[in-house]
């Protein structure tokens, strides 16, 4: 049996908070010629989403200014676009880097995935909410124009926030569905890829990890959900579907996997990389960090320190909880 451990994030909220004291900070942090990162960091990279955004109003209130605007004219490169995500509740930052991902020409596939099939129905739905207060425009809308094929009808299913949210399955239910499954897939010439939709997108997480067991037992050779897919599949809704498989299986893996794939090779994905430690840090880092060392023999921290460098190195440090020195 698999000891499931208590996810826990690697910034706490600051003892004895005080938004005006954070403010004052801040300001004279910006304040005449030069510019001092150092307090930055210590605001910005030691406060908890919530006291975050206590200090972006407080200081709008104190000093009549946007925080995030006076960030920008002082700030540059990467550790400015990490500040300023470190400005944005969780609803809005995911809503803005939809946005960046289907603007213009062109679309990044790879960020609609992370978000849309990762975020639990809670946050699909203050998401939804969020992307229309910001662009004048429905989320849906936007994907739909964006996306093509089966790919556009698994991002649609997932924008419908429908997952099943029960703890406990039932078997024979789960039995049906592998049965529904293999009939859509192995056993059939070409896909019926509505049947894999509509039970990857709507089943209950505890459901889901039941089926993955069941259906190695009853398919061909053993063979996993994933091999599955891999075979059936191919592109964008590939990916997608085991961006599903693979956070239900394991979360913290999955995240891992990411911040590896920021970070291997020649260049950076900074925006992934970024995006993962802003909206992991507070409620799975922990875990992540020991799965990342496992996967890769080496800890997170020192492939952050090889791959960044600055403040923008500072300030992620501190938000997985290393020393920043």
């Amino acid at each position: 049996m698999k000891i499931v451990t208590k996810a826990e994030g690697t910034l706490k909220a600051w003892p004895n908070f005080n938004s005006e004291n954070d403010c004052e900070k801040l300001r004279k942090a910006m304040k005449g010629l030069g510019t001092d990162e150092k307090s930055i960091i210590d605001v910005l990279g030691y406060r908890t989403n919530i006291q975050r955004m206590h200090i972006v109003k407080q200081f709008k209130a104190m000093f009549g200014k946007d925080l995030a605007k006076e960030l920008t004219s002082e700030l540059s490169g990467k550790f400015l676009t990490c500040c300023e995500a470190l400005c944005l509740p969780p609803d809005v930052f995911d809503a803005s880097q939809i946005k960046k991902a289907v603007k213009g020409l062109g679309t990044d596939e790879d960020v609609l995935i992370e978000i849309l099939c990762t975020r639990t129905n809670k946050q699909i739905e203050a998401m939804k909410i969020a992307y229309k207060q910001l662009f004048k425009s429905e989320l849906e809308k936007d994907i739909r124009g964006d996306t093509s094929g089966h790919f556009r009808k698994l991002l649609i299913s997932q924008l419908q926030a429908n997952r099943d949210e029960n703890l406990t399955y039932d078997l024979t239910s789960v039995q049906d569905d592998v049965t529904e499954l293999l009939r859509a897939g192995q056993d059939k010439w070409g896909t019926d890829e509505s049947v894999f939709n509509k039970i990857m997108c709507q089943r209950s997480q505890a459901h889901l990890r039941a089926l993955f067991r069941e259906y190695s037992k009853k398919s061909n050779k053993n063979k996993t959900v994933q091999d599955a897919i891999s075979s059936e599949f191919s592109g964008d809704v590939k990916n997608a579907l085991l961006a599903i498989v693979n956070v239900i299986e394991n979360k913290v893996g999955y995240f891992a996997d990411l911040l590896h794939k920021s970070m291997k090779g020649l260049g950076t994905n900074d925006d992934q990389l970024i995006r993962v430690v802003v909206s992991r840090c507070e409620c799975d880092m922990v875990q992540i960090k020991k799965e990342f060392e496992r996967k890769f023999n080496q800890p997170l921290q020192q492939w952050l320190k090889d791959d960044t460098s600055g403040d923008y190195r500072k300030i992620l440090l501190a938000l997985i909880g290393e020393p920043i020195k």
